[in-house]
């Protein structure tokens, strides 16, 4: 399928959204993302690159809503991509386009060029497979395995033992470098300055002989600029000097969490209440299908107005929609009882959530809400059947 044109089917025109003034009226499950807050993290993702002379792209894998796209564009250098369909969609934002996947399909690399600006290869024999369709037409790069990371959870270490993503230093081939115009790594998750640190220590150790011949640097994602305790103004001074060491070099970061972080919620219900020596509410949600990071990480979300348990306390654990025997949430506590339609607010549930969703079950999807800075909710997008059963024909 080389050299086909795709055209996004965008929501429907804003005069013909749904919209709402209360979040109480709004439907449940709902994603809602707040155009605010978002908008407050890419201002502080901007003065990062306007200060330290980088450039920030949006990752898909983590947050790829088009509603925000006019927003994003404002504040961020493009998008970075994880195969052929976020390329194609990257297109639409408008800006550059870094493409990488641990391996490219032979019928999909063509369209992957077209929507590419920036293409990474994960081992050099991807490189000698594609070079010659890629070389003239986007810029190619390398993974490379830093072969350090400080994250604790294998599921999230790129740089675990076996770990199949990225070039180590005992793979790197260094004759075979002609054509390749810049390097990326990725080792953090949801880290501070402090990792990003000693993981770019080992990489400058090992890999700085060759910057020389490159134009570019991805430092890759995991990077939490837009969390309270975020050293951003040692990270600033860090990517000045590095930059001064390397003034050839462009770098780039492409840190997903920090762009949605803390910018949006699930909206769920109590569909109902059930007693098996404990009180057990169950949500119009889904751990299973609607929020798969809680159980694959596993953290424990944050619902607006839990107290801590007490003697006073009402405590339930909370369950999902699916037939999975551990769709829980877990036990949390409220200072009033809960009743069958109340509503629950799950806290900061916008990156590396809706993008996971799955319909296991034939649960309907989360509807999508953009809530402006007006004030108004827009309903970007409701699921029914037809999303269900699109993947079943």
């Amino acid at each position: 399928m080389a050299n086909k044109s795709y055209e996004i089917i965008m929501p429907k025109s804003l005069k013909s959204l749904k919209r709402f003034k209360n979040l109480e009226d709004l439907l449940t499950p709902c994603f809602v993302c707040y155009e605010q807050l978002l908008e407050n993290n890419l201002k502080i993702l901007k003065k990062i690159e306007d200060e330290s002379g980088v450039k920030i792209l949006l990752s898909f894998k983590g947050f790829a809503l088009p509603a925000s796209f006019e927003l994003c564009k404002k504040y961020l250098s493009g998008i970075s991509a994880s195969g052929l369909n976020e390329s194609i969609l990257g297109k639409q934002f408008g800006k550059q386009v870094h493409t990488y996947s641990p391996a490219f399909k032979d019928e999909e690399f063509s369209d992957i060029l077209q929507n590419s600006n920036k293409v990474i290869f994960n081992s050099f024999s991807q490189w000698e497979k594609f070079k010659k369709r890629a070389l003239k037409k986007v810029s190619c790069g390398l993974r490379i395995n830093p072969e350090y990371s400080s994250v604790e959870v294998d599921l999230y270490n790129p740089c675990a033992r076996y770990s199949r993503l990225g070039i180590t230093k005992a793979q790197f081939q260094a004759e075979d470098l002609e054509g390749i115009e810049g390097f990326h790594f990725h080792a953090l998750c949801e880290q501070n300055l402090d990792a990003l640190e000693k993981v770019l220590d080992k990489f400058e150790q090992n890999f700085s002989p060759y910057f020389k011949n490159i134009k570019w640097l991805n430092f890759g994602g995991g990077h939490h600029i837009t969390r309270n305790d975020y050293d951003a103004d040692g990270l600033i001074t860090l990517l000045q000097k590095f930059k001064s060491r390397y003034p050839n070099l462009q770098i780039y970061l492409e840190p997903s969490e920090a762009v949605a972080w803390q910018s949006g919620i699930l909206l769920t219900k109590v569909l109902d209440l059930v007693k098996n020596e404990k009180n057990i509410a169950i949500l119009d949600t889904s751990v299973e299908t609607h929020l798969p990071d809680i159980l694959a990480m596993p953290y424990r979300a944050k619902i607006r107005g839990e107290i801590l348990k007490s003697r006073e306390s009402y405590d339930y654990i909370l369950g999902g929609i699916s037939c999975l025997a551990g769709d829980f949430l877990g036990e949390y506590s409220f200072e009033d009882e809960l009743k069958i339609g109340k509503k629950l607010i799950l806290e900061d549930m916008i990156h590396y959530t809706f993008v996971k969703t799955t319909t296991f079950n034939g649960i309907n999807l989360p509807s999508l809400i953009y809530a402006r800075k007006t004030g108004d909710f827009e309903v970007l997008r409701d699921f029914g059947f037809d999303d269900y059963v699109m993947r079943l024909l």
